[in-house]
């Protein structure tokens, strides 16, 4: 048994009664949707049309957003259905990274995301979603898949559908007949900014790009959107910051590791009392920057107590517990001067740091949403934000604290090896061809769009070339090296604010 949805494009009129049903069914409040009509203008007068899509849920055979949740609030029925339980969701907003369609919104009241759930409570009754039951001209239509004798089924073999974004792989079970491309692939129709009966949220209003050469040149296809609902981005300005935040805690032991590693280079224990405080604190700020960026803070623990063992939101919760806890024992051994504990904690720690540093990449993964997070580079781009944070912090340190001339040498080498990784890594995904139009929009939002005086100046300029230059002029002054090292990690953050706003700046309806 496989519920799904058929939307016959061919019979609908726009009249958004299937949003008014739904809305009155679930009580869902103002400003947010379960359900909504998608209206798309196209042609040239006068020979223009005025095309719909009712958008919601997918209801997918593999839907990623039931992966990703930490806490098993999404979950899939036995019947297909993909339902959430508000009373688990910790607000993490995860589920809207994952999900390609733009389907799940944060309700207000409830601080809980949400999403159209088939009318399940009706489903049970052995009646149909209020949106079937609604819609004047049968538009609409709902049941088992699996069931050949059903209309659904019929339909389904019979006409021609399509679905939304395919290529996600997510097997949805929302079907189309006669969908129009201008309106069922993003990006198709240009957004003006205004609509016919609504007010654009403005806060929620994506950054705007202007048409031009590049990787994106905007909608070629003459068609405006007239009538939408504006999603606002998931994660805010702490999801950035915790990355930054996470790369110099979880990297406080790389370059230490490295070089005793390699040139068997000691850590004295002042050095090791200063990384270990610098490990705790910037990891403290970490865990407070990701609970403050939850919709329901006070759930939290419910990532500890009850995991989703698939989801990489609650394996990472467990990464930065076990490197919280190493890195404070580590640096409390330091400060009491049990040198033989520090040193028996030095490599778990480097080690879980490393791990720490990198499973942000299969998080960011499991976000099937945005396109531009889907790279394999980011493992390794992890890798090298590890070291260059750790060199950097290293630079920023004087003598008197334990960094020895072998030691600062050895920083002055990881932060140029760091530097030139990151700064090819950057460069190519920035240049390197990309197979979704989503990717190369939020690239072009980067590069030529509302964050390019951050990525150009910011992340390139002051983060990377500066440096570089630093270093090459004057690697033995450690006023130059402290200013590179501090350049590098201004520009790590500059970086990290580009690649999670851009990613998310792009609708998927």
């Amino acid at each position: 048994m496989r519920y799904g949805f058929v939307i016959d494009n061919r019979k609908c009129i726009g009249c958004h009664a299937c949003s008014v049903a739904c809305k009155a069914e679930n009580q869902v409040p103002l400003g947010v949707f379960r359900t909504w009509v998608r209206c798309v203008d196209k042609g040239q007068f006068p020979n223009t049309r005025r095309h719909f899509q009712v958008t919601r849920c997918n209801h997918c055979d593999n839907p990623p957003c039931v992966a990703v949740c930490p806490v098993a609030a999404m979950f899939k029925r036995s019947n297909g259905i993909v339902d959430f339980d508000p009373s688990r969701c910790i607000g993490c907003k995860a589920c809207l990274q994952a999900c390609p369609y733009d389907a799940i919104y944060v309700d207000p009241e409830r601080g809980t995301a949400a999403k159209c759930h088939f009318c399940a409570h009706r489903v049970d009754a052995g009646m149909e979603p209020a949106c079937v039951v609604a819609c004047p001209e049968q538009a609409i239509v709902a049941g088992d898949i699996d069931d050949p004798t059903s209309e659904i089924s019929r339909l389904v073999h019979r006409e021609p559908v399509r679905v939304r974004r395919p290529e996600k792989q997510t097997r949805p079970k929302l079907f189309y007949i006669g969908a129009e491309a201008a309106v069922i692939v993003p990006g198709q129709a240009r957004n003006v900014g205004t609509y016919l009966f609504a007010t654009v949220n403005t806060k929620a209003r994506r950054a705007p790009l202007q048409a031009g050469p590049g990787p994106w040149s905007g909608p070629t296809v003459p068609a405006i959107v007239s009538y939408d609902v504006e999603h606002l981005r998931p994660w805010g300005w702490q999801v950035p910051a915790y990355f930054w935040t996470k790369s110099v805690s979880a990297g406080v032991l790389a370059l230490p590791a490295l070089a005793r590693a390699t040139e068997g280079l000691a850590i004295g224990p002042r050095l090791e009392t200063v990384l270990g405080l610098t490990g705790v604190v910037f990891m403290a700020l970490t865990v407070a920057l990701l609970v403050s960026d939850l919709s329901r803070p006070e759930r939290f623990f419910q990532v500890l107590m009850h995991p989703q063992p698939r989801s990489w939101v609650a394996r990472g919760a467990f990464l930065l517990l076990a490197y919280g806890v190493l890195c404070t024992c580590f640096f409390l051994s330091s400060w009491a001067g049990a040198g033989n504990v520090a040193s028996a904690l030095f490599w778990p720690t480097a080690s879980v740091g490393l791990l720490a540093a990198v499973y942000t990449a299969f998080l960011f993964g499991q976000c099937k949403g945005r396109d531009l997070w889907q790279t394999r580079l980011l493992p390794l781009h992890l890798v090298a934000q590890w070291v260059l944070a750790s060199s950097a912090v290293l630079t920023l340190l004087p003598g008197s604290l334990g960094v020895t001339p072998r030691l600062r040498h050895a920083a002055v080498v990881g932060l140029a090896v760091g530097l030139l990784a990151h700064g090819l890594i950057v460069l190519g995904e920035m240049a390197m061809p990309h197979a979704t139009d989503s990717a190369r929009r939020a690239v072009s939002i980067v590069t030529r769009g509302s964050l390019r005086d951050i990525f150009w100046i910011g992340a390139i300029g002051a983060g990377w070339l500066l440096p570089a230059v630093l270093l090459a002029a004057g690697r033995n002054s450690p006023l130059v090296l402290g200013i590179a090292g501090a350049g590098a990690l201004a520009g790590l953050l500059a970086f990290e604010w580009c690649f999670v706003m851009a990613g998310q700046n792009v609708a998927n309806s």
